[in-house]
């Protein structure tokens, strides 16, 4: 490989890259090609996938309108034997992982298998997904650790899955889509949050192409740079679900991070949800706490996308509101908007919530060694 963009940025070999220890919460790995993905597929399904394709309420799946959603990957990310981004284990080891001290990498795939109309093929989707992170990836380098995707339009096909895979201790959290068919608090997605506390294993809330829903309560967007500003608008939707509707009473160990959303949302988000909760907690009497109590104890964000202000002292200001302790540092390799563990916070952080923010949060809620 070479590290042509490594040196135009700092000056110095990958060797002498970020000192600082870094948890990656958001690595996109990628088949190597359609027929790799087909591999992890029972025969039944392969041959039903080749006749009859994936039927999904999105149209962003198989159509790829966006020019992003086709091309949007780091120019120098293709790796030099072939395949898309981060489709090599060897490449991303040399690119990402070994020059940025990444002790642990979270792997995010964006698997079908969510939102997919047929339940019993998304079962199949997310099954195949996981087999894949083993062996791909995770038994291939013990800095990679999986998330376990679940279909979780079907509760009792998602807690199939979890248990399954839950003896593997190298599979840190449950992969849930924000954009669920219906409000992500609704009864029907109780049971992953039961699986997921039971097992100490946070629940991640990808934003992303997929899912159930459009990223706006108006329907699906015209341009890419709509659909990649409302990112935000799942997480916020999502998270105010998953308070007025009383999971964090319901299960009150339950862990959440809402992945790739960006956080600068998250204080006035729960400015509002306070004056809405003075004004009509009548209406959700068995909430035991108020909604930023909730959002304290329970809420975690990646940081990718980091809102940039230009006065770079307003981004102190927002790490203050939110909390650094709240925050988890993700590159979102391998897409266009990577973020560089020594660039994306040009601010003056004292060394303690440097390490907090890059490593020592992560590890905590994840449980990682």
């Amino acid at each position: 490989m070479s590290d042509t963009l490594t040196k135009d940025l700092t000056g110095a070999t990958p060797a002498a890259r970020t000192k600082q220890p870094v948890v990656d919460c958001d690595i996109h790995p990628a088949y190597r090609s359609p027929d790799e993905m087909a591999s992890y597929l029972p025969l039944r399904w392969q041959r039903h996938v080749a006749d009859f394709g994936l039927h999904s309420p999105s149209p962003l799946i198989g159509a790829l309108p966006y020019p992003r959603l086709a091309h949007g990957m780091r120019q120098d990310s293709y790796p030099p034997v072939g395949g898309p981004p981060a489709s090599d284990l060897e490449f991303l080891q040399e690119q990402l992982l070994d020059p940025l001290n990444i002790t642990h990498g979270i792997l995010q795939p964006l698997s079908g298998g969510h939102g997919v109309l047929n339940h019993a093929l998304g079962e199949a989707l997310c099954a195949g997904t996981n087999d894949w992170q083993v062996e791909r990836w995770m038994d291939r380098d013990p800095r990679l650790k999986g998330s376990i995707a679940v279909m979780q339009e079907d509760a009792p096909a998602a807690l199939r899955e979890i248990e399954a895979r839950a003896k593997d201790k190298r599979f840190v959290q449950i992969s849930v889509t924000p954009r669920t068919a219906e409000p992500a608090g609704h009864r029907r997605y109780w049971p992953i949050y039961e699986a997921a506390e039971a097992l100490g294993l946070p629940i991640s809330l990808h934003s992303a192409a997929f899912g159930a829903r459009a990223n706006t309560g108006a329907g699906w967007t015209s341009f890419y740079i709509e659909e990649h500003f409302a990112f935000s608008h799942a997480a916020q939707h999502t998270l105010v679900s998953l308070i007025f509707s009383g999971v964090f009473d319901a299960f009150p160990k339950l862990k959440v991070v809402l992945v790739e959303g960006g956080f600068a949302w998250l204080p006035p988000t729960v400015w509002r949800m306070e004056r809405e909760f003075d004004r009509y907690r009548g209406e959700v009497p068995d909430l035991k706490r108020r909604p930023a109590e909730y959002v304290r104890d329970h809420i975690w964000l990646t940081t990718q996308p980091v809102e940039e202000p230009t006065r770079s002292s307003q981004l102190s200001d927002l790490i203050d509101w939110v909390g650094v302790d709240r925050l988890l540092f993700s590159t979102d390799y391998p897409h266009w908007d990577f973020d560089h563990p020594d660039f994306a916070f040009r601010v003056p952080l004292p060394p303690e919530d440097r390490a907090k923010l890059m490593h020592d949060n992560a590890v905590s809620v994840f449980g990682l060694t």
